[in-house]
């Protein structure tokens, strides 16, 4: 019996409300599953239950995030074996690439959960000012992003986009790779049955060209990651954005390599700077 998954939208799999599914296949055109079509209507749903989850993701502890998201990569690592075998059947890759890519994604959780209680040491500061003031400026999660994961990468640049975003305390609705949605739907159930509070993360599968337009415009999106639509489409996008003054992130024209040290670009995105006066006590 073929295999229909859903979406991940509010810490459930409901199904598409237009009820449209696709056939997911591997790089040989071999079926593997059927995939729900996510349309506009799943997508307004996925930020209501992502602008709901933002404050209680937000204002938890950094180090509760922190042991959340390593929670994550440790379910993350009890599913290798599923997951090599999605990557390899997705991407076309040798079993043993496959095990390198999972790690590596595996490696990348670890590495932003590690930042959640060390960013605001590292990009806040305490300002010197002329004046009996102190001055602190405080990094804030954005609020809600919206992904359009990479298009080739299914597991390593999809962790690579939405982990930071989660790190920072910013809640997410992504749109995964539309021809390789296996491991995102994987990664969806990882996100389920770890600590992550519903809402948090929602997951859909579809096109970036159907839904990026409408992310993009979105009144209740603060924030868009791009990295999935082509070129021509990120111009679009940036242009439907303005009339939200959302921020949009500047991605190259073609994926980046996913394999190269992350670094704190991603994580500065997501974060606003709020800078807080408070006179001296005499």
């Amino acid at each position: 019996m073929a295999k229909t998954y859903k979406l991940y939208l509010g810490g459930k799999f409901p199904r598409s409300e237009s009820g449209r599914v696709y056939p997911v296949t591997d790089t040989a055109g071999k079926f593997l599953a059927n995939a729900a079509h996510a349309s506009r209507k799943d997508l307004r749903e996925a930020v209501v239950a992502a602008r709901k989850a933002f404050p209680g993701w937000s204002s938890a502890t950094a180090y509760n995030r922190g042991q959340v998201l390593y929670r994550v990569a440790e379910v993350l690592e009890g599913r290798r074996d599923q997951f090599t075998a999605e990557v390899a059947a997705s991407e076309g890759l040798s079993a043993k690439r496959a095990e390198s890519q999972v790690d590596a994604a595996i490696d990348r959780w670890v590495w932003y959960a590690g930042w959640t209680d060390k960013i605001a040491s590292v990009l806040g500061a305490a300002n010197p000012v002329a004046g009996p003031y102190f001055s602190f400026t405080v990094p804030e999660p954005t609020g809600v992003v919206g992904v359009l994961a990479p298009q080739k990468s299914s597991l390593l640049g999809l962790v690579s986009v939405l982990a930071p975003v989660l790190a920072t305390g910013s809640t997410a609705v992504v749109v995964s790779s539309a021809d390789r949605p296996l491991p995102a739907i994987t990664l969806s159930e990882v996100l389920a049955t770890s600590d992550v509070p519903g809402g948090v993360a929602n997951i859909l599968t579809g096109r970036a060209s159907e839904l990026g337009p409408w992310l993009a415009s979105h009144g209740d999106v603060n924030a868009l990651d791009p990295t999935g639509a082509t070129p021509e489409e990120r111009v679009q996008l940036a242009q439907e954005a303005a009339g939200t003054v959302k921020r949009v992130l500047t991605v190259a024209d073609d994926e980046p390599d996913w394999t190269a040290e992350p670094d704190l670009s991603r994580l500065r995105r997501y974060l606003e700077a709020k800078t807080v006066w408070h006179p001296l006590g005499v």
